[in-house]
């Protein structure tokens, strides 16, 4: 009887990952990913890294051929891969339109494969939907952007059908928090936060 218990008690601990792996949101639900691309990944993770309903930012790469990319073969743009971000979040508390909304406001969405001072593919603003309805969702948003007439010229962010996302080198992992000086002075140097202004307004992102 203790070993068929002892047994059971196992088993149970063993199934505790999967079941939190599916049904980690409110009241079981399972927990989404969005996953986007806007330039600099050390740039986006702070935009939703404290957003209520979202669970985890991880930087990383997505969106090319190459397998298990290193940061340096991303950054010479051979490999298709641009640098983005993985949010887990759950639906219950935050809605993905409120994520694109928060995604908008901390890109450039009228300039082409580059983002501020970084230059090519890798640094091309997308999103990656994970399912008909984000890419439906993602689409409409874009095109109400379009039809605001609120740039001059076309909107060249990407939306595409999410890939394999290769989570970036531990050191890249919460950047702004583990190296502030230098994340603001990149930032600042790179003049992202002006141009948010520029383009958004008192709704631009940035922090």
């Amino acid at each position: 009887m203790k070993l068929q218990l002892v047994l059971a008690v196992v088993t149970a601990l063993a199934l505790l990952p999967v079941i939190a792996g599916v049904a980690g949101g409110a009241e079981g639900r399972p927990l989404e990913k969005a996953t986007f691309a806007g330039g600099c990944f050390w740039c986006m993770e702070p935009a939703f890294d404290h957003v209520p309903g979202v669970v985890s930012v991880t930087v990383g790469y997505t969106g090319g051929t190459k397998k298990d990319p290193t940061y340096e073969e991303v950054s010479s743009g051979t490999t298709g891969h641009a640098e983005s971000i993985e949010v887990v979040y759950d639906p219950v508390k935050v809605s993905y339109e409120k994520l694109l909304d928060i995604f908008w406001h901390n890109i450039d969405p009228t300039v082409k494969d580059r983002q501020f001072c970084d230059v090519g593919r890798q640094y091309r603003s997308a999103i990656f939907y994970h399912n008909e309805q984000q890419k439906r969702l993602a689409e409409s948003s874009k095109e109400a952007l379009e039809a605001s007439k609120r740039f001059k010229g076309p909107i060249y962010t990407e939306i595409v059908p999410a890939s394999t996302f290769y989570p970036a080198e531990d050191y890249h992992q919460e950047y702004y928090k583990k190296n502030p000086v230098r994340y603001k002075f990149y930032r600042w140097n790179c003049g992202r936060d002006e141009r948010l202004k520029e383009l958004w307004g008192k709704e631009a992102g940035g922090h």
